[in-house]
């Protein structure tokens, strides 16, 4: 390969391909310079010697058997002369009629699909058709017509596909969007401008960022891929850069230092707040703690000093988790390709800063990037739609949904949003609730609203909803902007519309304008003040004094506005989950575990919510479950066989099958001969009894004391069964076949329990705590509160489900340890002081109250024990429980008599209190509250109504 025509492929830019093996290429390859292989081994380092750093006599003699490889070095260098051009628009080649422009197709399709949407008598209206040629003309001046219809064409490919889509960002804006169907975002009504998106100056015109059933993005992706051409089409990777910690850490592992110092290094960082890295010179300036470390300590010194040359620096690659790039000619002709790091897939070897102009300006290579996002709250959405549609033989259009919708904003207004989009944080929640909203556009406000920043004005806006009196505007011409907000500055695109409308800016000046006003640097800020004081006393007539207090309002918002289409989009989905588990809660919430899954805590929170909501999670069950959660009425869902641990799937398709096939399993015996196949083992079979999936058929305990004589049934089916038989199982093989199962003494509650949290992840037909729970509410603060608090001192009781004990650096034993109530889960932290005094009650399955410290350092909540007390052995004084009964105003005697009644035939040992005018009434009576005495005691007061 010494040789000057081998040389030539190596010219051309082919060296990649030379094996790694071949010795005397590689030796050319070091001459040159390159030294990569397709094992990406750099075989300079490999050798031990670096050739750059050799003069020319000793490069002639390292190659003295090849004198021409080292004059060929020039030779190749010449002849390589690539130039890549960058700040193209290369779009993919898009289906349009013969004899059609794809401007021409654009603005046919669009106005063939706005009448259905905007027609009226069979026109569409003025307003909308001036909307539609004003975005149309832009559109297709801007070359944007193309990408238009391709997006579209991907969204239609994933709707035809059964995937529930949506939008982020300011494309929502755009009516031509709305109306092929990329969006579900009506601007007109939505009050969207379309310039936030695109204008006629705009020097790129802009992504748009789809989001799509997290389930379904493979299968959107293998349609794009099959309508563009697999050599047209791939995912883009992406690189994991090292972050101040990791670079800590990484940097003290190459050095040999303990992990423990490393880590006690690392947590000295700061974690970066709303969504800015932290640096380690940011670090050391914060935190005087590191800061002594790095000044007294050397190897700490050391350590920082290297990782301050390594921070950011690229550590690993990985795909992107939205980006795909489609290209109309051959994926290589625009940039160069790779496998997956663990996976076969085909990806880009340029990140998106590298594809996309919009991402990194100019120096982009200019191909087109699609932004395909996979959402679990749209997989569970799909989910809950499908279940409904079945179960009620309706016909559910997820995006034209009735609004307002009365269930919908009662479910919100009375904090159940626990699964909705975007509004299940804790502190949300509580803002609903005193929001009681009533229109969709108080979710669209709070989605804005809830962040770091605006969250300050979040009362202001509940006060001035419920009292329309504390509206205020600085100016009359501010009331169409803001009236929806009640006068507060809410959304980006109303900063900029008061730039155009109010102070003359053009939409070019606007965008300008908003690019300044977010990154806020004081002399583009001084520049914009300037010109917006003069715009607006030019055309909206004011005085500089009320020009300036105009700027002087809207000025600190500028840092935090947030997009206003962005809002629009995702309040649609908000809405969207909210209406489905208003209506459909059974099916929202199979549907919601179904998709969480994979994830316990999610799925215990679901579980509390479903208990919170009326309904009842029930285990798995042979003859009622399918492979996800299943409902099995309105009140009821049944665990999933997916989610019993160590069942095979073949077992569960032939259980599903038999059902379906055979009707249900009428006894074990029954389900045994049915249900045959060579992975129906030990296994297997303790799986579905633990779990309580065969409860309908057989005790737990007794089923599981039979195991062997069980499988041996099974097995001696199994050899009598026709060995061609391609069913695994079939009812009928042995019909003579009997099994006797002996007695035995029936599982305890805790030990059914016990085995739920080892096969389910968790407790399903109770929990450990519920006999405790009034003498828990009395002692302890519950764990999610506590949690949720991230600092100060509280007092917390649960069960243990985890212990993990270490060594300190002097020998010393400490643990880490899960505490769980029936709210939530946390670890605590025992210090070996503590944990040498009650080592013996830290164990798993024990009950205990602690008291302590809560700490956020590290960005996970964490419980420091101070005190540990055994649970059991507290007494607490039992107070006695009661009801009281609210009496309506001017009540009848008649009433009292009636009461008196129903008291008396119910006794129990409930004490009963009257509040009577607001003073409560303690009477005699003690009685059993049941749901049929309940209802009929308000049927009672509801008649006595005025």
């Amino acid at each position: 390969l010494a040789r000057t025509e081998n040389l030539k492929l190596i010219a051309t830019a082919d060296c990649h391909y030379i094996h790694p093996d071949d010795a005397e290429a590689q030796d050319v390859l070091l001459c040159i310079g390159t030294g990569r292989t397709t094992s990406d081994t750099d075989r300079m380092d490999m050798r031990g010697y670096d050739l750059s750093m050799k003069s020319e006599d000793e490069m002639y003699e390292r190659f003295k058997d090849f004198p021409e490889a080292v004059s060929n070095t020039a030779e190749v260098a010449e002849k390589c002369n690539l130039k890549i051009l960058t700040n193209q628009r290369y779009f993919p080649k898009v289906e349009v009629p013969e004899g059609k422009t794809t401007a021409e197709y654009l603005s046919q399709l669009t106005y063939a699909r706005a009448l259905p949407l905007y027609g009226k008598a069979g026109t569409i209206p003025e307003e909308i058709k001036k909307r539609i040629d004003y975005e149309l003309e832009i559109i297709i001046k801007t070359g944007f017509d193309t990408y238009l219809l391709m997006v579209a064409d991907v969204v239609e490919g994933a709707h035809k596909l059964g995937a529930i889509t949506n939008t982020r960002g300011s494309a929502a804006g755009s009516i031509v969007g709305r109306i092929l169907g990329i969006t579900n975002v009506d601007p007109i009504y939505y009050e969207l401008p379309f310039e936030r998106f695109l204008t006629e100056q705009r020097p790129t015109p802009p992504d748009i960022d789809l989001d799509i059933a997290d389930n379904r993005r493979d299968e959107a992706i293998a349609y794009i891929t099959q309508k563009y051409g697999q050599d047209k089409v791939a995912q883009i990777i992406t690189f994991g850069t090292m972050m101040a910690r990791a670079a800590v850490r990484d940097v003290g592992r190459a050095l040999g230092v303990a992990y423990g110092k490393c880590d006690q290094i690392a947590k000295m960082i700061p974690l970066g707040k709303q969504g800015f890295h932290m640096t380690l010179d940011k670090a050391i300036d914060m935190n005087q703690e590191l800061k002594d470390a790095y000044d007294k300590d050397p190897e700490t010194k050391k350590i920082l000093d290297i990782a301050r040359k390594l921070e950011g620096s690229a550590r690993h690659a990985s795909v992107h988790a939205a980006g795909i790039v489609i290209t109309p000619t051959e994926l290589t002709d625009y940039m160069p390709l790779q496998h997956e790091p663990d996976g076969d897939r085909v990806i880009t070897q340029y990140d998106m800063y590298s594809l996309d102009v919009n991402a990194a300006g100019p120096k982009a290579i200019g191909v087109v990037k699609l932004d395909l996002l996979g959402i679990r709250n749209l997989s569970t959405l799909e989910a809950a739609v499908k279940i409904a549609q079945k179960r009620h033989d309706v016909q559910i259009d997820i995006y034209n949904l009735p609004h307002p919708d009365q269930k919908t904003f009662k479910l919100l207004s009375e904090g159940h949003t626990f699964g909705v989009f975007q509004m299940g944080s804790s502190g949300m929640t509580r803002y609903l609730t005193e929001l009681r909203p009533n229109t969709i556009f108080d979710i669209m406000a709070m989605i804005a609203l809830y962040r770091p920043g605006p969250m300050q004005f979040i009362p202001d806006y509940i006060k001035r909803k419920h009292n329309p009196r504390l509206i205020k505007y600085m100016d009359p011409s501010l009331e169409k902007i803001l009236k929806r907000t009640y006068g507060i500055l809410v959304y980006q695109d109303d900063l900029l519309t008061i730039a155009h409308d109010l102070a003359g800016y053009s939409w070019e000046e606007v965008d300008k304008f908003r690019k300044a006003v977010g990154k806020k640097i004081p002399a583009e800020m001084a520049k914009q003040k300037e010109k917006f004081i003069k715009g607006c006393m030019t055309t909206s007539g004011w005085s500089e004094g009320k020009a300036s207090d105009i700027w002087t309002w809207i000025e600190p918002f500028a840092a935090y506005g947030f997009n206003k289409s962005h809002s629009a989009s995702y309040c649609i989905v908000s809405y969207q989950t909210a209406y489905m588990k208003a209506n459909y809660t059974v099916e929202f919430m199979a549907a919601l575990m179904t998709a969480e899954s994979g994830d316990m805590e999610t799925i215990s929170d679901a579980v509390e919510e479903c208990k919170t909501l009326g309904l009842q999670v029930l285990p798995p069950d042979v003859n009622e479950s399918l492979a996800n959660f299943t409902v099995t009425d309105d009140t009821h869902i049944r665990f999933g066989l997916n989610a019993v641990k160590n069942l095979g799937s073949d077992v569960i398709d032939i259980i599903i099958q038999q059902r379906k096939t055979a009707g249900k399993f009428a006894s074990i015996e029954d389900f045994v001969k049915r249900v045959q196949t060579r992975n129906f083992n030990k296994k297997s079979w303790e799986a579905l009894a633990k779990s309580g999936a065969l409860d309908s058929l057989g005790e737990r305990n007794m089923l599981l004391a039979n195991t062997e004589t069980i499988l041996d049934f099974a097995r001696s089916l199994l050899k009598t069964s026709n060995n061609n038989q391609t069913s695994l199982f079939g009812a009928g093989i042995v019909p003579d076949a009997k099994l006797k199962l002996r007695e035995v003494e029936p599982a305890s509650s805790r030990e059914r329990l016990a085995w739920e949290k080892e096969l389910l992840g968790l407790y399903v037909t109770s929990h450990p705590l519920e006999e405790h729970a009034e003498k828990l509410r009395q002692l302890a603060t519950p764990i999610r509160t506590a949690a949720e608090s991230k600092t100060g001192t509280a007092t917390i009781g649960g069960v243990i489900t985890r212990v993990q004990k270490i060594l300190t650096k002097k020998g010393d034993q400490m643990a880490f340890v899960d505490m769980e109530d029936t709210s939530g889960t946390i670890e605590v932290i025992v210090f070996p002081n503590l944990y040498s005094q009650y080592k013996d009650l830290i164990v798993e399955g024990k009950i205990l109250l602690m008291t302590g410290k809560l700490s956020d350092k590290d960005g996970e909540p964490k419980f420091l024990a101070d005190t540990i007390q055994s649970f059991m052995e507290i007494e607490v004084p039992v107070k006695e429980a009661s009801v009281t009964i609210r009496i309506p105003p001017a009540a009848s005697d008649e009433l009292f008599a009636q009461l008196k009644q129903l008291f008396e035939a119910a006794p129990g040992n409930l004490n009963v209190n009257l509040m009577v005018n607001e003073q409560k009434i303690k009477t005699p009576f003690r009685i059993d509250l049941n749901d049929e005495l309940k209802s009929k005691i308000k049927e009672l007061l509801a008649s006595n109504l005025p």
